[in-house]
């Protein structure tokens, strides 16, 4: 090692073969190149506009629908409440209460349970209300986006067709627990419960049965239960009562628990009698009218339309727009609803040559008012619906 060489005569030390000194070339931070285009400072040059290598990127316009829309959380749903619609949600909440009540206390009577399903149902209905209600305080239950094109309101139809699920399921348990008692009956089978007067006493009057009807009719003026599904549940025999029972589960539960209240005034054998009657026949219209109601919802969730006059209705208005003056012909149109308050017609119509803007503008006019006056019932009416109609034109090339 050159330290350990022995110092010379003249006492200097002898240099080593190789020379270590550190040598700083740059102090300053290196820059990377990497990514960064050639000739970006000559963009504005006039070799850049001469031969237009770099050229500016056409101007988007901006999105006519946002991507999405924020979805209220229960802590903001619960701030944007009124004072009107907390006092809803606490009735459908007593609603709720009085549906448990009557199911608890429906021992020895089949009539009794069968009807806590339709109050169940009338419960259910009434939260749903109130729901919609909240969530329209949001502007992403109405407006358009490209993850909801209609909103949220669908969900609205989602939540009716589980209801009426519930009503199909609740009409099968109810034949089921009659089916049970009937067969315990027979053979000498002595029943595991004995039907007499047991939740009231003769000559009372069934306070829960009036609980019944009182919890539906302060529902159906309140709440407006069911007001949307009474569009698409339409009985003709109903049509003279007032608007808020000529709905049809307004009227199956104070009809019910109005016989209800008749039955403490009878004998031990009729008592029997009807009640298993009155079950039967609530499981009955439950199951049908569960079914119809499903159907339409269903029609709704797989965008089809079964609305007023269903096909019928559909090709009347069709054969009109066919006689409308200036249509040769209708080469496609789809008709469909939405949700509750929405149908869409999409047509796409030959008009015949000589048909100015002019006169193609007013036919469209004509259009879209014969299909919301025919299918909607017209405007000016709370139970109408909104149609959008879109019409595509052609010329008809035949001579």
């Amino acid at each position: 090692m050159a330290e350990d060489d022995p110092p010379s005569a003249g006492g200097s030390t002898v240099p080593g073969p190789f020379n270590f000194q550190t040598q700083v070339i740059s102090t300053s931070p290196v820059k990377s190149n990497i990514g960064q285009r050639r000739g970006h400072r000559y963009k504005h040059s006039s070799i850049s506009t001469q031969h237009q290598i770099f050229q500016e990127p056409p101007q988007r316009p901006p999105p006519v629908l946002p991507a999405s829309l924020p979805v209220p959380t229960v802590r903001e749903a619960w701030k944007s409440m009124s004072r009107d619609q907390r006092v809803r949600l606490y009735w459908s909440l007593c609603h709720l209460a009085v549906a448990s009540w009557l199911f608890f206390i429906s021992e020895g009577s089949l009539a009794m349970m069968a009807l806590s399903h339709l109050v169940f149902f009338d419960a259910g209905s009434a939260a749903v209300c109130v729901a919609v209600d909240v969530l329209g305080n949001f502007e992403v239950w109405r407006r358009s986006s490209v993850r909801h094109p209609f909103g949220l309101e669908r969900a609205e139809v989602l939540a009716g067709f589980a209801m009426s699920i519930f009503l199909l399921f609740g009409g099968f348990d109810l034949v089921s627990h009659n089916l049970k008692h009937w067969l315990e009956t027979k053979g000498g089978h002595e029943p595991h419960h004995e039907h007499a007067h047991e939740r009231v006493s003769a000559g009372e009057v069934d306070w829960a049965a009036f609980a019944a009807i009182t919890s539906t009719a302060i529902s159906a003026y309140g709440l407006k239960n069911h007001a949307r599904i009474a569009r698409i549940m339409r009985v003709s025999w109903l049509a003279k009562l007032p608007t808020h029972f000529s709905n049809i589960f307004h009227f199956l539960t104070v009809f019910f628990s109005s016989l209800l209240l008749l039955l403490p005034l009878l004998s031990i054998k009729s008592y029997i009698w009807l009640d298993r009657t009155l079950c039967a026949a609530i499981a009955a219209s439950m199951f049908l009218f569960g079914a119809k109601l499903a159907m339409a919802q269903a029609m709704m969730l797989l965008m089809s339309y079964g609305g007023i006059g269903g096909n019928e209705g559909v090709s009347s208005v069709m054969r009109d727009i066919e006689a409308e003056p200036g249509v040769a012909r209708i080469e496609d149109a789809q008709f469909w609803q939405v949700h509750y308050g929405l149908c869409m017609a999409n047509l796409k119509i030959c008009v015949a040559k000589g048909c100015d803007e002019g006169a193609i503008s007013k036919l469209r006019s004509r259009i879209c008012t014969l299909i919301q006056n025919r299918l909607g019932e017209g405007y000016g009416r709370g139970t109408s619906l909104r149609w959008e109609v879109t019409l595509q034109t052609s010329v008809d090339a035949t001579f």
